[in-house]
């Protein structure tokens, strides 16, 4: 890569800067939330007109309980090419007359605004770093495809199928959610996720007359909660947390039943295994009492694969031809990308520098924006990643 080449795109990224806001207003101006499906109709409608006037080909497929996906490829490709994915999800978690609480505002350099930041702003890269290498006529060494799902924000159920179908078959995948604080490190590990239920029925009994004929779930759930806790090991970087609970019926009763629902985050595959069998082979130690344990790490951690190092060592490099040092860190958080990370190079958090994903002082550093985009079309531009056993 060369440097006029990295200046080439920093220009038209400088030259479009203002175009690019415009679009992200209209983004962020159009309320997704992920547990509204018919939200996203006008998002996707707005993004599948974007990609068609840079003669991209558009495919929607549709939720049964989402609002559906965007696959998009170049109308003229080479099939002899790898192809590169570039992924990102038009759903937010915020509800639907957010707007008019935390309004779009552009002050003090920053634009703040529902979405703007996770990751509405990301969306808008893919499709301006794809106008700007068709226009100043870089030819791609793999072919871009793109993935848009309306269901991140809840785990991916429905999408997820599809991005593991295309992850297999790509040599690397570009996530354009944001980046990691307001330094804009690359999200080079991000830790997987699961959620388990754990339900434990005892038996009801007066808790005055009989309460020795009665079995109590709450008890249990002290136990349970106990237990669970003792999982945590912040060194590795595991945490479980108990969320949420629930159980008996009145305060003269036996509790016949409690339920916990519990949230784990592990930073190695290893991890999770360990994790999972041991909530799944808690046992009660009330007499009575049965305990039922459902869950699973959903999101895998996307950790630091010698594919992944490569694919980091070629950003870091090319952020240098732009004239600004790269940096990288761990999220808490799970994505898309922990997916793709399992088949293939994958690169996090290439979206927009700014803070505040999921709190109202959402916003994104508009200045840094033509910088991020410059940096992901170079990226775009560059060789295949060696694959790794």
């Amino acid at each position: 890569m060369t440097q006029s080449i990295a200046y080439k795109i920093q220009s038209w990224m400088d030259e479009h800067h203002q175009e690019m806001l415009d679009f992200i207003k209209q983004l962020v101006l159009i309320e997704s939330p992920s547990d509204v499906p018919e939200s996203q109709k006008a998002i996707l409608d707005l993004l599948s007109n974007a990609f068609a006037e840079i003669h991209y080909c558009v495919r929607r497929i549709p939720g049964r309980h989402s609002g559906g996906q965007l696959f998009a490829r170049p109308l003229v490709r080479d099939k002899n090419k790898p192809v590169q994915i570039l992924l990102g999800h038009c759903d937010t978690v915020w509800p639907i007359g957010t707007i008019q609480d935390m309004p779009l505002t552009v002050k003090d350099g920053n634009m703040h605004g529902p979405g703007v930041y996770d990751m509405k702003t990301g969306l808008t890269q893919i499709i301006f770093v794809l106008r700007a290498l068709q226009e100043l006529g870089l030819d791609l060494p793999l072919t871009p495809v793109i993935f848009i799902n309306s269901d991140e924000e809840i785990g991916s159920r429905e999408s997820s199928r599809y991005i593991h179908k295309l992850a297999k078959l790509a040599n690397r995948s570009l996530v354009t959610e944001p980046s990691l604080g307001p330094r804009g490190l690359i999200k080079t590990a991000r830790k997987g996720v699961g959620r388990f239920t754990i339900a434990i029925k005892g038996k009801a009994a007066h808790a005055g007359l009989n309460p020795e004929e009665g079995a109590s779930a709450i008890l249990e759930l002290a136990n349970v909660i106990q237990k669970l806790f003792e999982l945590n090991d912040v060194e590795k970087g595991i945490s479980v947390n108990v969320g949420t609970i629930d159980g008996g019926l009145r305060a003269n009763v036996i509790a016949p039943s409690s339920n916990a629902i519990t949230d784990v985050r592990v930073l190695t595959h290893a991890d999770a295994e360990t994790i999972e069998q041991a909530i799944k082979n808690i046992q009660p130690v009330t007499p009575g009492v049965t305990l039922e344990i459902e869950g699973r790490i959903g999101r895998p951690p996307l950790e630091k694969t010698p594919a992944n190092r490569a694919f980091w060592n070629i950003a870091s490099n090319l952020a240098r031809e732009l004239d600004f040092e790269l940096e990288e860190g761990t999220a808490g958080g799970g994505s898309d990308g922990n997916t793709t990370s399992l088949y293939n190079a994958t690169l996090d958090g290439l979206g927009a520098v700014g803070d505040g994903a999921h709190a109202h002082h959402e916003h994104i550093e508009l200045a840094k924006l033509p910088q991020r985009c410059a940096l992901l079309g170079l990226l775009l531009l560059a060789p295949a990643i060696e694959q790794y056993p």
